[in-house]
């Protein structure tokens, strides 16, 4: 299979790492925003073409699919014109930035019925799968998820320390995470949702701060707190009460509610979330399959982002 990869930053290196780990996958074109920076990254990987114009990628014939881990505010076009091409697309998160964006996504998928799947990674850390796993047998329900999602962030900077050409954003990409697990998860609908957020920053013109309440139709809760603003330590970190345990998850590790590591390495064929992530877009496609995280599935993330989101608005008017 011929993947080509769009998006030459962090998380596009992360996923080049993951494919270069599945047999049978070769990535055969890499498109960045400057052209010198592209190549370096493909020199290193072993990727033989690099390009900025994603355009140009599409059009080569032998491509089999596309993941895209460009700014957020480019990947429903995009994503609309790999099908277009016909070729089928991984999206990182989030899918888009508004509902109507991300119900295009969906229909253009219908239409053309390729594999369009959202890397929505939290569904693939090992430490998830575990809490799933016993979820499906019967062993735990959740009672509440208590979520923090922490980043120390106050000017346009990426996971590596570089800078963005696009500014992140707290509600549509970081709350899209644990919008979807919740649900996932407790397999309800959120039918209760709510956001209080804090100042704007002066320049980048988003909320740095900002807390998130949801409640599932049989009364499950979800208390997500958000901060660019924390000096401390970075990432997501996920409490699962459950009526049968507690239990923390941090990426692809696991631990009770006393801190009592709980082996995952036996859960899936690797630790890492990301190259799982990718393993499963393959396999979807080779099988012919609705892929776990399909645009179908996370949709209902992004209806209720939609929901938050103009309820923040209001308030800001108010």
């Amino acid at each position: 299979m011929k993947i080509a990869l769009a998006g030459a930053g962090a998380f596009g290196e992360k996923h080049l790492d993951g494919l270069a780990k599945i047999d049978g996958v070769e990535v055969v074109s890499l498109v960045g925003r400057t052209l010198d920076k592209t190549k370096a990254i493909a020199e290193k990987h072993g990727v033989g073409h690099a390009t900025t114009e994603l355009d140009e990628a599409l059009a080569i014939s032998d491509v089999d699919a596309v993941i895209l881990c460009t700014p957020t505010q480019m990947h429903a076009a995009q994503a609309i014109a790999c099908m277009d091409a016909g070729k089928h697309v991984e999206v990182e998160i989030p899918l888009a930035d508004s509902l109507a964006d991300s119900q295009a996504v969906l229909a253009k998928q219908k239409e053309t019925g390729l594999v369009c799947m959202v890397g929505h990674t939290r569904r693939f850390n090992p430490s998830h799968q575990w809490v799933r796993n016993k979820i499906t047998a019967g062993e735990l329900a959740i009672q509440q998820m208590d979520v923090q999602t922490y980043f120390f962030r106050r000017t346009n900077m990426n996971a590596r320390g570089e800078p963005r050409s696009w500014t992140d954003h707290l509600l549509w990409h970081h709350a899209a995470h644990t919008v979807d697990l919740f649900q996932y998860q407790t397999g309800e609908k959120v039918v209760a949702a709510h956001a209080v957020e804090g100042p704007h920053h002066p320049e980048l013109g988003i909320a740095m701060d900002m807390s998130i309440q949801l409640k599932t139709e049989n009364g499950k809760l979800c208390t997500l707190s958000l901060s660019f603003n924390n000096d401390g330590p970075l990432g997501t970190f996920f409490r699962y009460i459950c009526d049968n345990g507690t239990y923390i998850a941090r990426y692809d590790d696991l631990v009770t509610g006393r801190e009592e590591a709980i082996d995952v390495s036996d859960v899936d064929v690797s630790m890492n979330g990301i190259e799982l992530q990718d393993r499963e877009f393959v396999a979807a496609i080779r099988e012919g399959r609705e892929p776990n995280s399909s645009v179908a599935q996370v949709l209902p993330c992004y209806e209720v982002l939609h929901q938050l989101d103009e309820q923040l608005a209001r308030d800001r008017t108010a």
